[in-house]
């Protein structure tokens, strides 16, 4: 059980680094990574799920996909460009194998039907720089937490 932790732990840690990468690389597809890393270290971790749940990249990239509110129009391309390239790459590749690029083509064409029609396109949410000052919180003066992290407290309080 422990070394099923650990993996959980160390696959967490790699998609979550090829996720940050995906953010800067445009073919490495940075969601699917941070999907992965939510389940890994929910699996593995409470304490690294609430931390990850707490970063402003979790928020950015999956809050609103994980609340069934849907993804951004750049989140989406941020999926489908790089799986269409990868399959396409892969389609390419089988030349000689005509049940496997069908099999390929198939699954590319599910991908593309399930974000374009069955994930809703939301709006990209601005973020305003905030002073030192407005960050604190005026009942215990203390920085706000990030708002997934807030959402979870204020439902166990409830």
């Amino acid at each position: 059980m422990k070394l099923k932790r650990l993996l959980l732990i160390a696959a967490g840690w790699i998609s979550l680094i090829l996720g940050v990468i995906g953010i800067v690389l445009p073919l490495l597809p940075t969601v699917p990574f941070f999907l992965l890393t939510v389940f890994c270290f929910g699996k593995s971790s409470e304490r690294l799920s609430v931390w990850f749940k707490s970063t402003s990249l979790y928020e950015k990239y999956l809050a609103s996909y994980v609340r069934k509110e849907g993804l951004t129009a750049k989140a989406k391309a941020g999926i489908l460009i790089p799986t269409t390239l990868l399959m396409g790459f892969g389609i390419i590749m089988m030349g000689n194998v005509p049940i496997a690029r069908a099999f390929v083509a198939f699954v590319w064409v599910l991908h593309i039907y399930y974000f374009v029609f069955r994930v809703k396109t939301i709006p990209e949410v601005r973020t305003e720089t905030v002073s030192a000052e407005d960050s604190k919180a005026p009942e215990t003066g203390t920085p706000e937490r990030a708002p997934a992290f807030r959402a979870a407290v204020e439902e166990l309080e409830v």
